[in-house]
């Protein structure tokens, strides 16, 4: 298992697993890869430390695989402690609002609407509406506020 640290072209920095660097560079050659946080396809690999294995000699000529040693040599950066700090809390942030509210999909407008005039329950929900549909929804006096919810909230959270 290979894991890397990656960083998205909007600076936010994760970390994806992958069972070789061939696997790695087929999925980012895909656009399989993206940001968590932001859906960017746009991914760079960041400097990471090597788990090194000292219980025991090795011959040194083996710890690179040749077809790592024949690959291109990318672009990294090296990440900033803050950026971690900052991903991990709108993940953590985004992940409370996923468990609290209600996913209406695609009739947020209507069920905002029923709750804002007392036709149902009021709780917190969730949903998609356009862009025009929330501007009429602020118009009417019903607080509504658009928020990115990363596709890695979408499913299942582990």
């Amino acid at each position: 298992m290979k894991v890397l640290d990656l960083q998205c072209g909007q600076q936010h920095v994760f970390e994806g697993w992958f069972g070789s660097e061939d696997d790695f560079q087929d999925q980012l050659g895909r656009g399989l890869v993206q940001c968590p946080l932001c859906g960017d396809a746009g991914i760079s690999k960041l400097l990471s430390a090597p788990r090194l294995n000292l219980g025991g000699a090795r011959d040194a000529s083996r710890d690179v695989p040749q077809s790592e040693a024949t690959q291109p040599r990318q672009e990294v950066v090296a990440p900033q402690p803050a950026d971690h700090a900052l991903a991990a809390a709108w993940m953590a942030v985004a992940k409370r609002i996923m468990a609290n509210t209600d996913d209406v999909g695609e009739k947020f407008a209507e069920e905002a609407r029923r709750i804002h005039y007392g036709e149902t329950k009021e709780r917190s929900i969730r949903g998609k509406a356009s862009a025009n549909e929330t501007q009429a929804l602020l118009e009417e006096g019903i607080a509504v506020m658009p928020l990115f919810v990363p596709d890695a909230l979408k499913g299942p959270v582990q």
